[in-house]
């Protein structure tokens, strides 16, 4: 049998349901070889990950998904791999946005609650929406608790009735900068599911060469967001560009239920291959370094 993985995971440390050891059981039990949790502008899951990947025999790279702007796109989303978690400026970068994070969210929660007061409905608790998050507040444990209170009956209905209009806007790294804090911190810098970005491949084959310019590292042609013509026609613009190509669910739990560990919505399935790329290159920037 063929060895799978999944690179692209979320977990309660940002915005997803589950702890990372939990996320890290499943992907056990779905019988992958190795994984990576990439949350949101947040590492402090990885520890817990690393652990569980011992426990249940799982091979873990460290990840992350940092929030970029290039030009006139907003949130496009950067992904790192096999970096030191424990590398001061990353860290610190982090964290400067994890506060921004914590404090954005909270205004929206305040927002929330002006909306719901205005339709004669109870607000939401702030501590009770914190609790539903290990790290940073994100907009989908708001919507758990919207949920939860009946205000809503699913999470879709919760962002579409009041997380978007009550939304605050977000930070973004710019991208030079989220590709030079990877490397900084000994990583590879991949780029995340490109569909979500544009379907227009002029464009993103534009985005391509001017982000390995920047030192892009990899693409993440396996993804939720295509089709397999479209899995395919990334992984022939990553080779062009001699970029690993890596790949990844987005599993984040019930917020995106219909995702599944290790196939995405059903046409997913990453070689081991990606892992190996990922070596390869992390392995020659150390050659780099000792050279």
């Amino acid at each position: 049998m063929k060895e799978m993985v999944d690179l692209h995971l979320h977990s309660n440390f940002s915005d997803g349901t589950y702890p990372p050891a939990e996320v890290i059981r499943r992907v056990a039990a779905a019988g992958l070889k190795a994984a990576s949790i990439c949350d949101h502008d947040m590492i402090d899951g990885t520890d817990d990950a690393l652990q569980a990947g011992e426990e249940f025999g799982v091979e873990i790279l460290t990840g992350v998904e940092l929030s970029v702007v290039w030009e006139d796109y907003q949130d496009i989303h950067l992904l790192g791999y096999g970096f030191d978690h424990r590398h001061p400026e990353l860290k610190a970068a982090l964290q400067e946005f994890r506060d921004f994070r914590s404090n954005r969210n909270v205004m929206i929660v305040e927002r929330v609650n002006e909306k719901l007061e205005q339709e004669g409905r109870a607000p939401l608790s702030i501590a009770n929406v914190q609790a539903r998050a290990a790290g940073a507040i994100g907009r989908p444990h708001i919507a758990m608790e919207l949920v939860e209170q009946g205000h809503v009956a699913d999470a879709d209905e919760a962002f579409k009735r009041y997380l978007v209009p009550c939304n605050v806007d977000k930070r973004f790294f710019p991208i030079a900068e989220a590709i030079d804090l990877i490397h900084q911190a000994g990583g590879v810098a991949v780029l995340a599911h490109p569909p979500f970005i544009s379907s227009d491949r002029k464009l993103l084959t534009k985005m391509f060469d001017t982000f390995v310019e920047l030192g892009l590292d990899g693409i993440e042609a396996y993804n939720s967001g295509g089709s397999n013509e479209e899995i395919d026609w990334e992984i022939s613009e990553a080779r062009k560009r001699n970029l690993v190509v890596t790949g990844g669910s987005d599993f984040h739990g019930d917020s995106k239920g219909d995702i599944k560990i290790g196939s995405g919505r059903g046409n997913l399935k990453i070689p081991y291959r990606c892992v190996e790329e990922i070596r390869s290159v992390l392995a020659d920037k150390t050659k780099g370094i000792a050279g």
